[in-house]
């Protein structure tokens, strides 16, 4: 008797060893299985094993001895998760489970993990049944393996995480190359410039630009495209490189629209549409022509006749439609000590229930001022910080303002 104890501890080590050997040689989840089914199905002669493994959902992870069929009725939540302990298969359980005689659940830090099903092939068989003989030898190498399993399935989860995370970190490093730093903007005799630019997400797809195509011209504009991260960022720094081939003083803006149009409808999908604000400002004349493409309007406010106007006059945002029907170019001439504040529809929604809300009402109070425009940022940037704080940030932001000097 102690001598068939002894060579039945070296058989069920030497299968542990074999197991162990398995996991460090980083085989695969179905070679693991393999071996798995291997030990259970030939060296210990459990007749039928089915293991169901917890993924995010449910899964049939191994099926042996039984057809798939006559297991399609069980139901995880109904049938087995009530159970956390090696249970008996017995006659209060439901018919379609009788054709086993054992329940093992499998645990991974205090969760279950997976639940498995054995029984034997030959209800007949005389002396102890295998199911019963080596039942709790079969929960410790169930363990073993689905616990390894998972494990292999969470490392490699992890590497993707870090490989995305690793590509996210890059595109917002070159997505922030396109968007102007302070340093960047422009500040000269006639005008002084702020910009604040906040994804929503790493990357986003807000846009705005400055180009000085000479000594008297500015160019500038600012873009949202729907949505949030990867899809609209793209589209986004495609629209830029179009952007700042086409844009030039001398192509007229309504020519401009059109093409820009063409170009976002052919570059983007049918659902994803961009708003967009450019204009043109000459420092002599002290003009500026703009196009507004369904973008929120930009705010221009004068400092000594505390008039604000905004700047509506346009078309439809770009991609729409395949053509734009009409452009409509705006012009008006700054008068001294005016500042123009543009910016993305992620600064009027920035609120969450009751909590916060900053809608075209408080932005225009806090812009419509005789503050500076570097105090002026100051303010905006403190109630975008504040939502940021309160999770009330839903969208991406961006905005910029100019001031012009007398």
């Amino acid at each position: 008797m102690i001598k068939q104890q002894a060579v039945n501890s070296k058989f069920k080590l030497d299968l542990i060893l074999k197991i162990t050997q398995a996991i460090n040689e980083n085989l695969s989840v179905e070679d693991l299985l393999k071996q798995y089914e291997d030990i259970l199905f030939n060296e210990l002669k459990i007749g039928k094993i089915v293991v169901f493994k917890f993924n995010s959902t449910w899964e049939k992870l191994l099926i042996s001895g039984v057809t798939n069929g006559t297991i399609n009725n069980i139901k995880i939540e109904n049938d087995l998760a009530k159970h956390d302990e090696i249970t008996y298969i017995s006659t209060d359980f439901p018919e379609h489970l009788r054709i086993f005689d054992f329940l093992i659940p499998v645990f991974h830090k205090k969760s279950v993990l997976a639940y498995i099903l054995i029984g034997d092939l030959d209800e007949e068989m005389e002396g102890m049944s295998p199911a019963i003989k080596h039942l709790a030898f079969i929960q410790t190498i169930s363990n073993i393996i689905i616990v390894a399993m998972e494990n292999k399935r969470m490392h490699k989860q992890l590497l993707v995480q870090e490989a995305i995370k690793k590509e996210m970190e890059l595109a917002s490093k070159i997505q922030n190359l396109l968007i102007p730093n302070q340093n960047a903007l422009p500040q000269n005799q006639f005008i002084s410039t702020q910009g604040y630019y906040q994804p929503h997400f790493e990357i986003g797809g807000d846009y705005y630009d400055f180009i000085n195509f000479n000594d008297q011209e500015l160019g500038f504009c600012i873009g949202d495209v729907s949505g949030k991260g990867i899809p609209a960022a793209l589209i986004m720094s495609n629209f830029q490189a179009t952007l700042r081939a086409l844009f030039n003083p001398d192509t007229p803006l309504d020519e401009l629209m059109n093409t820009l149009n063409q170009k976002v409808c052919e570059s983007s999908s049918d659902e994803k549409f961009l708003t967009l604000f450019i204009g043109v400002y000459n420092y002599t004349t002290r003009k500026l022509r703009y196009v507004n493409a369904s973008h929120h309007p930009p705010i221009l406010y004068n400092y000594n006749t505390k008039e604000t106007v905004q700047l509506k006059k346009g078309c439809i945002g770009l991609g729409m439609l395949d053509e734009i029907p009409m452009v409509s170019v705006g012009e008006v001439t700054i008068k001294d000590h005016s500042k123009l504040l543009c910016f993305t529809d992620g600064l009027v929604e920035l609120e969450v229930g009751d909590k916060m809300e900053v809608g075209m009402q408080l932005i225009s109070s806090l812009f419509s001022n005789n503050k500076n425009l570097r105090d002026t940022f100051l303010d905006l940037t403190r109630h975008i910080e504040l939502g940021k704080k309160n999770k009330a940030v839903v969208d991406d932001i961006s905005l910029f303002g100019i001031e012009f000097k007398a």
